[in-house]
């Protein structure tokens, strides 16, 4: 099914998406209400994910996923967005990467919304993993709807939201980052590994892997992985090539239930 012909309750979604990290009623933050780990002059744009400052140092924009096809109409995004202007760098802690790139969400100072939201309402990236904060991932992912529902950017693409059932435009995806809708036919444990099957055949049809060790994560949340048993949910993650497409599940915000509350 295209996102064309989803329900109107799943087009809702743009407003009432629920990370499963969240518990109903919780009050509502954002990237923006995170301590803030330094600012500076934007100088230069790197890349589709990284600016750079008049000081040299490398930021990295956290929590976002650029598709390769649409690098440079994001590159030109941010390039309108910050190049020469004052940002303030907002996260968790302003630890550099490994690669001497320091990962933040980053505010102008003309605009309350950090940049990555700014981007994902025009359709110009996906929402990424290692997103620790609920509200924060929240946030991004209303945006990422906002752009989705009205098929904007990367979203006007035909296939761009791709279903579970189709699983040769899956396994063409290998490797890639994607997201993907369907609905889980059952739950199987095998060894150290859960499987979210999205069809019957096992060893064809796209599957869900999620391993016993992060299942504490899980617990933390309120949630077994059993519960989500025939359920329609929205996962993202790299496409993987195994006896069929699989998605490994490294934290619990991949999986999303749309409409959920």
């Amino acid at each position: 099914m295209s996102t064309t012909t989803r329900s109107g309750r799943e087009r809702r979604s743009a407003v009432t998406v629920v990370v499963l990290l969240i518990a109903c009623g919780s009050a509502q933050a954002g990237c923006a209400d995170l301590p803030v780990q330094g600012d500076g002059v934007v100088a230069a744009i790197d890349d589709a994910r990284s600016l750079r400052l008049d000081d040299g140092r490398e930021i990295r924009l956290a929590g976002l996923e650029v598709a390769a096809a649409h690098a440079a109409a994001t590159i030109a995004a941010l390039t309108t967005l910050t190049r020469g202007r004052h940002v303030a760098l907002h996260g968790a802690d302003g630890t550099p990467d490994r690669y001497g790139r320091q990962p933040a969400y980053v505010v102008t100072d003309d605009a309350a919304l950090p940049v990555q939201a700014r981007l994902l309402q025009a359709g110009h990236a996906m929402v990424g993993l290692g997103i620790a904060q609920p509200d924060c991932r929240a946030e991004l992912l209303a945006a990422e709807a906002a752009a989705r529902d009205a098929r904007l950017g990367l979203w006007a693409e035909p296939g761009a939201l791709l279903q579970a059932a189709d699983g040769d435009a899956l396994l063409a995806r290998a490797g890639r980052f994607t997201v993907v809708e369907g609905r889980i036919v059952s739950v199987r444990e095998a060894g150290s590994m859960i499987f979210l099957n999205f069809g019957r055949r096992w060893t064809r049809d796209f599957a869900v892997t999620i391993s016993r060790r992060i299942l504490g994560s899980f617990e933390a949340a309120g949630i077994s992985p059993k519960s989500l048993e025939y359920k329609r949910i929205r996962v993202r993650g790299w496409i993987e090539r195994r006896t069929g497409p699989q998605i490994g599940i490294r934290e619990v915000g991949q999986i999303e239930v749309p409409g959920a509350r």
